[in-house]
């Protein structure tokens, strides 16, 4: 009788994954800002000894339109492995569970039998989502003990006021199972969530309701400080809130959170997208400290003086371009941190081996709302958006990165347009970046299509959770 097979993607350490085979493929989410065509899941070609490197080699059409494809992950991957008696036989990373942040539906894509040419087996409807678990506008999703976990930053269907929280999918059929929480607690706004496995500790963030970001910034909400600016403590095996961390008002949209690999850790990080106080942003560090979870800032990344006549209209009265810290990433060895300034077109490198005091250890600018600063594989052409949704390979020595935030908030801050385009950076095996002159898929190569995640074939740095050192 065959014994049970374990997909060998289902690390049972950071180790383990690094030291695994290179990725061949990434998945990048392109959706259509108009809402006219199809969004579409993009295959790129990321083996440099392949002959189409750098390029587009694959594209799934979604059913219907008005998506809005966002944040997307894997229905499986190591946290499979974290719990005694947890069945993975079967279970593989095979599909991806695909989130139209405006539309709610969830597109499931199965990436076997033709890595290149993933197919659309099931949508879990709006309907679906709302009724099951009561929520909406699904955000971010993390394979995770119990189930698929979803985060959702609007209330049942039709009620873009929230409360946001996390709804729980079933790993294998994909079936919304409930919204996840047993006590919310003072929690009402979302964005983002993961865990400390083996401390049975889940973080949260916060964005903010639908209401609040559909059409762009709004600055009287910013700046009276109703953004989310608080991250919440859950226990993760009972969906029960235990602290919430208020980081102030003027410290608003704290959005990714990347707790440590280390299963043993006790502390991650949240990125802070801009403070009303002087328009810079910020990483936080949170941690355990006794019985209690404590933050701090450990990072601040300042705003840049511009001349009003380059800026858009919502920065023009402040004579300078903020960060606008969108995105964050952690390697899977814990060593460095990234950190995705959009506004600015920098995407800078912190050497977190100290995660109290971090260093910065290289930078690359492309972008920006005033620089548009050009790649190197077309020095001609200046680029819109920046360095945005980053992606870290599980080696930690290649960097992937897309230029599209949301689709009103591009068209805020890049009103002339933002484009469509995809870079890689190598890593220093010490640290440092220097960017790809041979990647560089962009224009026509998306079909007019704008692009915003990249999933890693076989995991990545933000995919997965370890429970073995």
């Amino acid at each position: 009788m065959s014994q049970p097979v374990t997909d060998p993607t289902f690390y049972r350490s950071a180790a383990e994954a690094a030291a695994a085979p290179p990725e061949r493929l990434a998945y990048v989410a392109a959706f259509d800002r108009s809402a006219g065509r199809s969004d579409a899941m993009t295959v790129v070609d990321v083996d440099p000894e392949a002959e189409t490197f750098g390029r587009v080699v694959g594209w799934t059409d979604m059913p219907g339109t008005g998506d809005e494809l966002h944040h997307f992950g894997w229905n499986a991957c190591s946290s499979a492995l974290a719990h005694a008696g947890h069945d993975t036989d079967g279970l593989a990373r095979r599909y991806l569970l695909v989130p139209g942040l405006r539309s709610s539906n969830v597109h499931v894509l199965d990436t076997v039998p033709d890595p290149r040419a993933p197919r659309v087996v099931r949508t879990i409807t709006a309907k679906d989502l709302s009724e099951a678990a009561g929520y909406s506008r699904p955000h971010t999703l993390h394979c995770g003990p119990d189930g698929v976990f979803l985060t959702c930053i609007g209330g049942p269907q039709g009620d873009d006021d929230g409360p946001g929280g996390i709804a729980l999918l079933d790993h294998s059929t994909f079936q919304v199972l409930r919204g996840w929480e047993t006590d919310r607690g003072p929690q009402r706004l979302a964005y983002d969530a993961w865990w400390h496995l083996n401390r049975n500790v889940l973080i949260s963030s916060e964005w903010g309701h639908p209401s609040m970001i559909e059409d762009g910034v709004v600055p009287e909400l910013l700046l009276a400080g109703e953004y989310g600016h608080a991250i919440h403590v859950w226990d993760l095996a009972e969906g029960r809130h235990l602290q919430r961390i208020d980081l102030g008002a003027q410290h608003q949209m704290a959005l990714e959170v990347r707790p440590s690999h280390d299963p043993e850790a006790t502390w991650g990080f949240v990125g802070v997208v801009i403070s009303t106080e002087d328009l810079s942003g910020s990483i936080w560090r949170w941690f355990l400290d006794g019985d209690e979870w404590r933050a701090e800032k450990v990072i601040s990344v300042p705003a840049e003086p511009a001349d009003p006549d380059l800026l858009p209209p919502a920065l023009q009265p402040f004579s300078a371009v903020p960060p606008l810290i969108t995105d964050i990433d952690l390697s899977v060895d814990d060593r460095f941190l990234y950190v995705s300034c959009w506004g600015t077109g920098e995407l800078k490198q912190y050497d977190v081996t100290d995660p109290a005091h971090p260093r910065e250890a290289g930078s690359i600018r492309l972008g920006g709302i005033v620089g548009r600063a050009p790649h190197p594989a077309a020095p001609d052409l200046p680029l819109s958006g920046g360095p945005q949704m980053v992606e870290v390979s599980r080696d930690g020595r290649r960097v992937y990165f897309t230029n599209s935030l949301y689709g009103a908030w591009d068209d805020q801050f890049f009103p002339d347009g933002v484009g469509a385009w995809m870079a890689k950076a190598d890593v220093g095996p010490d640290g440092g970046m220097a960017l790809d002159p041979r990647f560089f898929p962009h224009g026509d190569e998306f079909r007019g299509l704008r692009v915003h995640q990249v999933r890693l074939q076989g995991g990545d740095a933000s995919s997965d959770s370890y429970c073995h050192r």
